[in-house]
């Protein structure tokens, strides 16, 4: 549930998640026996590498503020630093590298 979580908050970068991702949400089902098909690893994987691909990150423009979102949990800590930037003429928010 972690990675769906985290994957959806990219989502509106990420073509086509919801037809990537259906496989995976299936198993948050809980009157579903949850196995992990080859299916369901593919689609892990092809979220993975979608997430990790340059153009889901902005280059760092340092003339304007950023964002840094910090979490943590039992397991761990995190972090994530974001801008947003204009981009087709509409302010978009991501990660920058």
């Amino acid at each position: 549930m972690s990675f769906l979580g985290f994957a959806s908050y990219y989502r509106q970068d990420l073509k086509d998640f919801a037809i990537l991702a259906k496989s995976l949400y299936r198993i948050l089902d809980q009157q579903t026996v949850s196995e992990i098909t080859q299916e369901r690893i593919e689609a892990y994987e092809n979220i993975r590498k979608a997430l990790t691909e340059a153009p889901l990150l902005l280059m760092p423009d340092w003339n304007i503020p950023f964002k840094l979102y910090t979490y943590a949990c039992g397991d761990g800590l995190g972090e994530a630093l974001h801008q947003v930037q204009i981009i087709d003429d509409k302010p978009t928010e991501g990660p920058v590298s």
